[in-house]
């Protein structure tokens, strides 16, 4: 047999073996991310050619892969997306659209763009804590002027909408190199999205957000909502770029996310209806509650990146320590976490909390916190992404469960 029939039967084996690793979770429209994929576990060999190969342009490698797909797999397999579609074909599609002018393929490349699972936890946060603020202000639902309340409430999510696009946007920019190993779906790494048009829409909201809250709230949200802007820039930006060390990476997503966010949203409802801020123990206890979760997310969102990481020299904990022992961390930290949401409700004082969810509720989600890590294998990436998926899921739940405690 020739070398080179020997060197081919060689490569279709690896890629089917990266398929068969691959593992189906939920659809993009409504879940969080890494969910319902089937994805190879390494994006550098499944492009074929690593991000320093020269003389090749992406669809180049694009297409070298969707032809050596089709030959070694079965015809009707699909990869399909992470947080956007993952088949090379469709990518390769999508890439010829948006230069060919297509509006709906640049608008679907924008909304991939603005990661859509973050979205979804700051738009919770915003409702979460609307309702919260007014079920707290005795007499705000009854006499709020709806009428102005509800536009200015649309109007502060759309600041935060562009605050958020500003952090995620410009670390896809900064990020393109790592994110071809990592998350090659994504638009600026894939192609579908040109560094040119990524750099206005992230400018675009990095001004129209500031100037939204200086014009319409309070300066003291215009403060923390410029806190927010920097930290989230120099996560990703140089010579700080806070992502490299361990430690400041995790602070930071944990005050934007955590404390800021919630926060600063309570806040604005509160001002809006003409009601004095103060610290109420619901408010104290979801910003303690979501702080500590969101330093679990910044330090276990470098699970699924692990190989990128590692090939661009970012120091994150998991190429550090391991995946499975900073799984075992985070699972521990988040079920103290959960056992201090349940200790709050028994030892506050009586009818502080409502205590069917504030106990019941917080005991269930460690349950299914237990339950999930039980499945956790750290040898496969599948699992992995699917372990960190579920940690999306119990933070979007929480947000939940704050509005009836």
């Amino acid at each position: 047999m020739a070398k080179s029939t020997k060197l081919e039967m060689k490569r279709r084996m690896i890629i089917c073996l990266g398929a068969l690793i691959a593992n189906s979770f939920s659809a993009l429209s409504f879940s969080p991310p890494y969910s319902n994929v089937r994805y190879i576990s390494s994006p550098k060999l499944l492009l074929g050619l690593s991000h320093h190969d020269a003389g090749s342009t992406k669809n180049d490698r694009l297409q070298t892969f969707s032809s050596s797909l089709k030959s070694s797999l079965h015809p009707g397999f699909k990869l399909n997306a992470v947080e956007g579609d993952f088949d090379p074909d469709a990518i390769s599609r999508a890439i010829e659209e948006v230069n060919a002018g297509s509006f709906k393929a640049r608008t679907r490349a924008l909304y991939k763009f603005t990661r859509p699972h973050t979205i979804r936890g700051t738009i919770l946060a915003s409702i979460a804590g609307t309702i919260r603020a007014l079920v707290d202000t005795q007499g705000a639902i009854k006499s709020a002027n709806w009428g102005l309340l509800l536009p200015r409430a649309a109007i502060g999510m759309v600041a935060l909408l562009f605050g958020n696009a500003f952090i995620v946007g410009i670390n896809q920019i900064y990020d393109e190199g790592i994110d071809k190993l990592n998350k090659p779906f994504l638009p600026v790494a894939s192609g579908e999205m040109s560094k040119k048009f990524a750099w206005a829409t992230v400018l675009g909201c990095g001004i129209m957000g500031p100037v939204i809250v200086f014009s319409l709230f309070p300066p003291l949200l215009f403060k923390l909502y410029m806190l927010g802007w920097f930290l989230g820039a120099i996560y990703s930006v140089p010579p700080i770029r806070t992502k490299q060390n361990p430690i400041l990476a995790g602070l930071t997503i944990a005050t934007v996310r955590g404390f800021l966010l919630n926060f600063g949203v309570y806040y604005a409802v509160k001002d809006a209806v003409g009601s004095t801020f103060s610290w109420s123990p619901k408010v104290s206890f979801i910003a303690r509650f979501m702080t500590a979760f969101a330093s679990v997310i910044a330090i276990t969102k470098d699970l699924p990146d692990i190989e990128g990481d590692k090939a661009y020299n970012i120091k994150t904990f998991a190429t550090k320590i391991g995946v499975e022992k900073i799984a075992v961390g985070a699972t521990l930290c988040l079920f103290l976490n959960y056992i201090h949401a349940i200790l709050t409700g028994i030892l506050s004082k009586a009818g502080t909390f409502n205590l069917t969810p504030m106990i019941g509720g917080h005991l269930v989600l460690a349950s299914i916190l237990l339950f999930r890590f039980r499945q956790l294998d750290s040898l496969s990436m599948a699992s992995i992404k699917k372990y960190y998926k579920h940690i999306w899921d119990l933070f979007y739940l929480e947000y939940a469960l704050y509005t009836l405690i």
